[in-house]
This record gives C-alpha cells, structure tokens and sequence, in this order.
C-alpha cells in the first residue's frame, strides 16, 4: 500500500512526514518504525492490513475509564513502532517488521475488521492498540471510515508521536485518544524511547483543541521519572494547557524487555496519586488493584459514582446523562452506549 505523508528527494530516496522522525530513507530500506520503506522511490506501508493481534477488551483496559465505562470493543494491532521503548510492554510486536518475526499474522480488509466489530452486541467500535497504530496510518484511517459508517466508535491507543497534519486528518474519524505521557523529561525520552517530549505535548493539545476525548497515562519508573517535583511540573502542565477534567492514569511499572529495575511502589504512586489530585479531578492507578485509586468519586460532593475491581465495574448515583445524582455535576460525556 503507497504511504501517506512523504516527499520524494533526489537520488530516489523519500522523507516520510508522518511522525517527528521525519526519517529521510534510502531505497529498499526503512524508517526507524522498520514498517514504512522505500520501494523504487515510493514509501511503502509494509503492515498494510497485517493483523497481529486482535480480541474484544472491555474499554478500561485501554485505559479510558471515562468513555462508555462498562462496554467492550474490538482490539486490533499490527508490527512495529515509531519509538524505542527501553520497557516496551509489547516489544515482541512492536520492535519488529512485518518480515522480522515468526509470530503469527493475518491479512485483513478494512470492512472485514468492521463486519468482526459488529459480531458482538456489547462492542461499540474499535481500538487501534497493541502496538503504535501512528505507523499503521493508511489502515487505520481507511478501517476508520467505514466504522464511521457503521456507528461505531473510534479510539486509538499511542505513544502521541505524529506529526499535526496526519493527527487533523485522524480527528475527523477518532472519537477517543489514550495517549502515554512517559515522562515530562525530554532528556528521558531521549535516553530511553529516542524520541522528544515537545511532540507529544503538541499531539496532546491538538486533541483538546479538537473537542476529541482525552485520557493520558504515565508509567512511573522508579528513579527514572518518578521524581515528585517533576511530576508536580507535569500534572500543573495538564490543568494549565489542557483542564483539569483530563483524567490522568498513573500505571504501575514492572520489568520488561531491556530495563530490569524493581517494580513501583506502592508508597511512590499513592504519593505521586495525592500530588495529582491537587490539580486535576479524575486521577487513577493502573496495573495496582487500590480501591482508592481506582474507583470514580464525584469531585464535588465526594459521592461514590463508580467501583472497579480489575475490570469489572458498577455504576452508580448517575442520571442516564450522566451526572452525579446528589450534586449535578457532570462525569461522562460519554456513557452508555450498549446499554
């Protein structure tokens, strides 16, 4: 499938414009996402279609836990990525071509993936997920559309590394964005995802100013971004650029791939988890099973709207728009789809 977003240069090398990277490729080789390559000068999406993993999640395990809270949707993830992750959870897809690995894959047309989406009647649309959907653009937006056709939801799980053109192109058919925050250090990104941290500021505030839904999550990586000073920097960013109503999840690190350091603390997150509820009114643990930090609580009158216990949930004290029953205020936007 011929690319989107590159330029053709001379000596039939090509300049992909989709992510930062900007990476300049020469013939018959490939950017640092190993996926989009120059064939005869052209720019190639090699992971057109390709399918390596796929499955009905509920929508919480994205994370997003304020975007029809208690409803499933389709996951479908494919090779490679445009990041550099030292503690890559799904490094297995995502630091690998679509001709470097032995791991099953599938081919798929777009209306295939939309015609499995409507097989379940408790799924509200579909999740680019798993590993980067920023570099399967082609097919994702192309699945997109035809879910837009369809009524199904759109939402895309990612490292927040694209350029802003291609990003105005996917909040036409996007609905909800998971976006990783790694670390608010651009020395951090740098070292251990070879990337920059501007970017992602940028892709963040695009989202907002779009009107599109927005949760962020942050890793925390014992001595590597787990400083409370600099986190405090990171949550003030949130409310000052983006409102205080961004639900922010922190998530619990555990060794993985190259980085071997011991897991966060519960101590560290329950600190760095108080911190954030001084700024912003949704805040929420990840890969940690805290009542505390998991449950939604009404942040003007303290009423219990939601608990959770993994991924199972129970909603209450909701009016069927979604507001606090006791106090009015307004929690979901976005609620009760399926149901």
């Amino acid at each position: 499938m011929l690319a989107s977003y590159y330029q053709k240069l001379e000596k039939n090398k090509v300049q992909c414009k989709l992510c930062p990277h900007n990476c300049i490729i020469s013939e018959n080789k490939s950017g640092i996402c190993k996926v989009r390559s120059n064939i005869k000068g052209d720019l190639i999406s090699e992971n057109y279609g390709i399918i390596s993993s796929m499955g009905f999640d509920p929508i919480e395990k994205k994370p997003l836990y304020h975007f029809y809270p208690g409803n499933e949707i389709l996951s479908i993830g494919s090779f490679g990525c445009n990041l550099k992750c030292a503690f890559c959870q799904n490094w297995q897809i995502s630091q690998c071509g679509v001709n470097d690995t032995n791991r099953a894959k599938s081919f798929y047309k777009p209306e295939d993936i939309v015609h499995l989406a409507g097989n379940r009647p408790s799924n509200i649309g579909i999740a680019y997920t798993y590993n980067e959907p920023t570099i399967f653009f082609e097919f994702m937006m192309d699945v997109a559309k035809e879910a837009n056709k369809k009524g199904f939801k759109n939402v895309m799980v990612s490292n927040g590394y694209i350029n802003q053109e291609p990003l105005n192109e996917l909040n036409q058919y996007i609905d909800a964005y998971s976006i990783d925050l790694k670390a608010f250090n651009n020395n951090f990104f740098k070292k251990y995802t070879q990337s920059e941290l501007e970017p992602v500021q940028n892709t963040l505030i695009n989202i907002v100013k779009a009107q599109k839904h927005l949760e962020i999550t942050n890793l925390v990586i014992p001595t590597l971004n787990d400083n409370e000073h600099e986190f405090e920097q990171m949550v003030k960013w949130i409310k000052n650029k983006l409102g205080e109503n961004i639900v922010l999840h922190i998530s619990r690190y555990y060794p993985t791939y190259k980085l071997n350091i011991e897991p966060t603390s519960i101590e560290k997150l329950t600190d760095l988890y108080n911190i954030a509820r001084k700024y912003l009114k949704y805040v929420y643990l990840g890969n940690v099973m805290l009542s505390e930090g998991n449950n939604t609580i009404c942040p003007n009158c303290g009423t219990l709207i939601v608990s959770r216990k993994g991924y199972s949930i129970t909603k209450q004290n909701l009016d069927e728009k979604g507001c606090c029953i006791h106090c009015g205020n307004l929690i979901f936007e976005h609620l009760n789809m399926n149901e």
